[in-house]
């Protein structure tokens, strides 16, 4: 079974990544890179367990791996 994350814990992975927090509206907060060449926008919701298909949207969105995800501990 995969391990589930909250958006917390993604949240902490993608600032280790290099994403800043820009805004927040509800639950759900707005990341920017701010290493990349090409300025990318991911939002994560702030639930208790991100579902699988929302964690894959939320790496498309930051182009990075679940492996990437998994080493930023």
């Amino acid at each position: 079974m995969p391990k589930q994350f909250s958006g917390r814990e993604v949240v902490k992975r993608l600032t280790r990544l290099g994403y800043i927090v820009t805004s927040q509206r509800g639950s759900h907060l707005k990341m920017h890179s701010k290493s990349d060449s090409k300025v990318r926008t991911v939002i994560v919701p702030m639930h208790k367990q991100i579902a699988h298909g929302t964690l894959k949207s939320i790496l498309s969105q930051a182009g990075i791996s679940k492996e990437m995800l998994d080493e930023a501990k």
